[in-house]
């Protein structure tokens, strides 16, 4: 099973665009910049036909070791989430 880098992305797009590699490179890192900077302001980043990219803040919680049992306190967050479209999950699952 193989990964998916940001240098693979790049190399599809001079492929089927004909963008040299630093430019590429460069779109790419302009688009998960966006995306990025979206959700630090708390924007929902939305793509139509795959899915949407969303902030949650979590409250702090009491929380357990499965190992030893023992309570900690797990700290409040914010943590990044995705939720697939109905469209995306249904391509995926014909594989």
């Amino acid at each position: 099973m193989a990964t998916i880098t940001r240098n693979d992305l790049a190399m599809k797009l001079r492929d089927k665009f004909g963008f040299t590699a630093a430019q590429s490179g460069k779109l790419i890192d302009l688009i998960f910049d966006e995306i990025c900077e979206s959700l630090i302001n708390g924007e929902d980043v939305k793509f139509a036909g795959f899915g949407t990219f969303k902030i949650l803040d979590k409250s702090a919680r009491v929380a357990r070791n499965p190992k030893t049992g023992e309570s900690a306190i797990v700290s409040a967050r914010r943590v990044a989430t995705f939720r697939p479209c109905s469209e995306f999950r249904a391509r995926v699952s014909k594989k």
